[in-house]
């Protein structure tokens, strides 16, 4: 049985918005300069930094945030984080998407989930207080549903915290089980009030949803539900 995994894509996708990618070509420049006027081991390193901050402008690609898991959509703080992993679960489809249709079973599994609370097609989601006391909070509908087959949800348009996701479920090959594979974008506010939210959000990385989509993983193939407060 395989693990979780990524989902194939590019692999250096611009990942860093428009205003830190400006943020980072001056201020890396200004380091390059003022490292290559000292003439010693530390200042050859500040060249060297800011060196990298300038290729981190100029191509829009963080590798720091490709291996968390974090895309920008552009601009400032509308940076959106992006997830798709994929797992093999060997339990039948239909038992699988049963367990899944259930938004209210997510929190058993997904970490940074307090609470869902599910009513003909809507749900209100509750992200796990953050410090400082933020709660993060959405509500969203279902957009398409395939008995079986696919689940796509996504917040209101004018929603503060966009968030849209989709779940698919196909037999794995060799009658192994079912092949689940998750994408989720979340799109944290524009303005001042985003900066906690994405932060916040963007602890919603790629290695976390692979943990928790193993800990489904878990669930599914012992028959056994975890208490939730466990």
């Amino acid at each position: 049985m395989r693990s979780a995994q990524v989902v194939s894509k590019r692999t250096r996708e611009m990942n860093v918005g428009a205003r830190e990618r400006w943020i980072s070509m001056i201020s890396g420049s200004l380091l390059a300069l003022y490292g290559m006027t000292k003439h010693s081991r530390r200042g050859r390193a500040m060249a060297l930094a800011g060196s990298y901050l300038v290729y981190r402008g100029k191509t829009g690609y963080c590798p720091v945030y490709h291996a968390l898991g974090i895309h920008a959509a552009g601009i400032g703080l509308r940076e959106r984080i992006k997830i798709e992993k994929s797992i093999t679960v060997d339990r039948p489809r239909e038992e699988v998407y049963r367990f899944w249709r259930n938004f209210e079973n997510l929190p058993l599994f997904m970490e940074h989930l307090a609470a869902v609370r599910s009513s003909n097609g809507r749900s209100h989601w509750v992200a796990k207080e953050a410090p400082g006391g933020l709660r993060i909070e959405w509500d969203t509908e279902i957009t398409e549903e395939r008995e079986n087959e696919v689940i796509k949800w996504r917040t209101p348009e004018n929603a503060d915290i966009r968030h849209k996701g989709s779940v698919r479920f196909k037999d794995a090959p060799g009658n192994r089980g079912t092949e689940v594979t998750l994408k989720m974008r979340y799109y944290p506010p524009a303005g001042k009030a985003g900066v906690a939210v994405a932060k916040v959000l963007k602890g919603i990385t790629g290695r976390q949803v692979e943990e928790e989509l193993r800990h489904f993983k878990q669930i599914m193939e012992t028959d056994g539900v975890p208490n939730p407060a466990s």
